[in-house]
């Protein structure tokens, strides 16, 4: 069974058999999986404007993979993009892990033709209980709990969970039911912890912040007090769940699981679920020679409850399990070795997202990041993605320090003038034009607005009820979300999903009755004379639904464009009207201001955080000296040995180091190409989609890198060594062996650091590959120079 599962999984890309064998308990058929990506892949693309994978060449292409994607912003739409992403980029199909309440309906049916595993939660199946419960003697037995009303007898079970009230922004506690004394007395396996909880089961005031009681000589709860409500779950047997996932790994096939649990729209990640350790550590102890691979994917949304927005999967590097805790975790120290695994899944997402502590300051930092890109030019969204993160890790570093205090003061002042003008940061730098220029501007994207309107207008009309109906269902679906919800902030993470799923229901049915409408007519007076006769009612059907779509889809695109122009309009009439403009100039002056010091204090605090910070800028220092040498190329200097500059010349890498140690090294050649991986640095070719591992864009205007094609500005190329001599060749020879030497002493640092910490995998490091390519490049050198 379970070499058949694993030939399923990757099936034909790992040439295995196209028919599912029905031992399986989750089967997956690759014809099955491959046409419902394709046609969800569809709303996808019409739904988002641009899906950039980042890193995709750091997923192994054979062997198991279990992949641990955060944040879960978004409770299906992740996970169509994780596994269309993969298959794609990668050629991996991946089971992913699904909540057995969702397993119903159309989505139950979607997720079985993908081969997703079912998993129930104690927290789907809770059911509130009869009466109220309390701590009758929370400091000398605080692991007895007594109902007033109850029937636990009836109600609880051995190895159920009891579940206590969740407020709003706080989760209730659970803890598991080790013994039913009564039908009014159970035994937990642990006293419950946190303030929430010893308040609500006591009603005492006297509960400090650690949760303990000031006054030790009162063993009750308070005199009269009636008890909480709370509810009652069985015992979930995961059992089979588990083992499926253990052959499906042991076997070479892929699994997902998005460890915070169920999905959310909070700035930070959530704590992580116990499962994937366990997943991890159980494959690992079946079969330690698996060589079982952990995968961290990072799922950056830019608004991903809007329609046409964008986003970023990023793949981290890959790391495995050492078998340390493999061997704890199978001689009984369990709750280590998961713990250990769990603070390490943790680091690793760390460093695939933007995690911060609020959404206020989320929207700091990305002003920041606005602010610090004074050279004006518009970042690719791999670049955006880690400018905000190293952005977050500094602030996270040194948020009390007084001129980040004082800075996020002003950064919010900032934003609250931009919110009470309705316009955006990019737009200040309209007041640099002169009048009649905007004016100009004003009128010519006027007209070309009311252009673009008469091509949405029969779109938007005829597509207009899925608009309505999307819009109404999605937020009333959000509400109910949030009202059940104690992690969601605003229930946004299932808009973007509902709006998705009511418009592959609604929209079909919609042009369906289009198209009869239309052949109704036609069949009645033939649309009043205007289609002739010999025309066929089954072609007014098929031209219905290929005229239909399309209108719909051109409408789509014009309205894109269109909403961003309006968009443009009001800082435009602003500039125009002279009361309004000095309010403008004024901000402009602000802006520039706040741009100078967010870069002063970047510059002082960055090489504290970055050993070679100068070196891997993402947004070049327009205010620094120009370096020696061509243009866009690094400059050797006293403090930067020759070695160091082949280095950066040739190595074609990108990308954040291990997470473990926090640093964020880049070394590419071009500001518009840092942090790009290696298959997109130079901008040239990263546009092409025969090298790159992104789609390309449908409008590039919008996403892509500063540069050109060949023989354009964006490919500086520096001044290379001649090979058109002896000493030449020798001298090339001579700097690919220091930057072999160097790299390799670079390689024996990481490895002992590794050795220390978790084992990670350094995507960035020079492997075995990389140097036989180096001596292979040195040994071609010598050939052609002896001939």
């Amino acid at each position: 069974m379970a070499d058949a599962e694993a030939q399923r999984a990757e099936q034909p890309l790992q040439h295995a058999d196209s028919q599912a064998t029905p031992e399986e308990l989750y089967p997956m058929t690759a014809w099955k999986y491959d046409t419902v990506l394709w046609t969800m892949s569809l709303l996808a693309d019409l739904f988002f404007r641009e899906v950039h994978p980042r890193g995709a060449w750091r997923v192994p292409r054979h062997g198991p993979v279990l992949f641990v994607a955060a944040p879960h912003a978004n409770q299906f739409v992740d996970a169509l993009i994780l596994q269309r992403t993969l298959l794609n980029e990668a050629k991996r199909r991946v089971s992913l892990l699904i909540a057995q309440k969702s397993v119903k309906g159309f989505i139950g049916w979607m997720s079985r033709q993908v081969g997703s595993v079912p998993v129930g939660r104690a927290q789907d199946a809770a059911v509130p209980g009869k009466g109220t419960i309390y701590l009758p003697d929370p400091i000398h037995d605080p692991t007895l709990v007594r109902g007033i009303g109850t029937d636990f007898e009836k109600e609880a079970e051995v190895g159920g969970i009891l579940f206590l009230p969740s407020i709003k922004g706080q989760n209730g506690s659970s803890v598991d039911v080790v013994e039913i004394i009564g039908p009014e007395e159970i035994r937990i396996k642990r006293p419950f912890k946190g303030r929430l909880a010893m308040v609500q089961l006591t009603a005492r005031d006297d509960v400090n912040g650690d949760a303990d009681f000031q006054n030790t000589k009162v063993g009750g709860s308070r005199p009269g007090y009636g008890g909480t409500k709370y509810k009652l779950a069985p015992h979930i047997d995961q059992t089979k769940v588990y083992q499926a996932v253990f052959d499906r790994l042991k076997n070479g096939g892929c699994v997902g699981i998005f460890p915070e649990g169920g999905s959310h729209d909070r700035t930070e990640l959530l704590p992580l679920k116990a499962g994937v350790a366990i997943m991890a550590l159980g494959t690992l102890a079946e079969a330690p020679d698996c060589g079982l691979k952990i995968v961290p994917v990072g799922m950056n949304y830019f608004h991903a409850h809007k329609f046409r927005s964008r986003a970023v999967v990023e793949f981290g590097p890959p790391f495995e399990v050492p078998a340390k805790f493999v061997e704890m975790y199978k001689y009984g120290d369990r709750r280590a070795a998961i713990g250990e695994v769990l603070d390490t899944v943790h680091a690793a997402l760390n460093a695939v997202t933007v995690s911060t502590p609020n959404y206020e300051t989320l929207m700091v930092i990305q002003a920041a990041r606005r602010l610090y890109n004074t050279s004006g030019k518009k970042l690719p969204l791999p670049v955006v993605v880690e400018l905000n993160r190293r952005l977050a890790m500094g602030y996270e570093k040194h948020k009390d320090d007084e001129r980040i205090v004082r800075l996020r003061k002003s950064v919010m002042d900032y934003n609250k003038q931009l919110r009470y003008l309705n316009i955006r940061d990019h737009q200040v730098d309209y007041v640099k034009m002169s009048w009649p220029k905007v004016v100009f501007t004003f009128l010519y994207r006027l007209a070309k607005l009311l252009l673009l309107s008469a091509g949405v207008l029969p779109g938007l009309i005829l597509f207009g009820p899925v608009f309505i109906a999307t819009k109404i269902i999605s937020h009333q679906k959000a509400k109910a979300a949030l009202a059940g919800s104690t992690v969601k902030i605003q229930g946004k993470d299932v808009i973007a999903t509902w709006k998705l799923l009511v418009s592959l229901a609604f929209a079909p049915v919609l042009y369906n009755f289009y198209t009869c409408v239309a052949a109704y007519l036609v069949y009645k007076d033939g649309l009043g004379g205007r289609v002739p006769e010999w025309v066929p009612i089954w072609g007014v059907f098929l031209a219905g639904w290929v005229i239909f779509p399309t209108i719909t889809f051109a409408a789509l695109r014009f309205g894109e464009v269109g909403m961003d122009i309006l968009k443009s309009l009001r800082p435009l009439a602003l500039c125009i009207n002279p009361t309004s403009s000095y309010n403008i100039s004024q901000l402009r002056e602000r802006r520039h201001q706040l741009s100078a010091q967010i870069t002063d204090i970047i510059n002082t605090l960055g090489p504290d955080m970055f050993h070679d910070f100068d070196r891997s800028r993402l947004v070049p220092d327009t205010g620094a000296a120009a370096p020696a040498g061509s243009e866009g190329t690094p400059a050797a200097s006293p403090g930067r040995p020759p070695s160091q500059l082949i280095r950066i010349l040739t190595e074609n890498g990108g990308g954040t180091e291990n997470p473990a140690n926090g640093s964020a090294a880049q070394r590419n050649t071009t500001p518009s190409s840092r942090a790009i991986p290696r298959n997109e640095s130079f901008s040239n070719i990263g546009q092409a989609p025969l090298f790159a591992t992104r789609p390309p864009s449908r409008d590039r205007s919008r996403s892509s890198s500063a540069g050109g094609g060949l023989g354009m500005s964006g490919f500086p190329i520096g001044k290379f060594t001649a090979l058109d001599s002896k000493e030449g060749f020798a001298h090339a020879a001579t700097k690919i062996r220091e930057a072999m030497r160097e790299r390799g002493e670079m390689r024996r640092r990481r490895r002992s650091q590794a050795q220390r910490g978790f084992g990670m995998v350094d995507g960035d490091g020079p492997t075995s590959d990389e140097a036989e390519s180096l001596e292979g490049s040195v040994a071609d050198l010598r050939e052609r120079k002896e001939m």
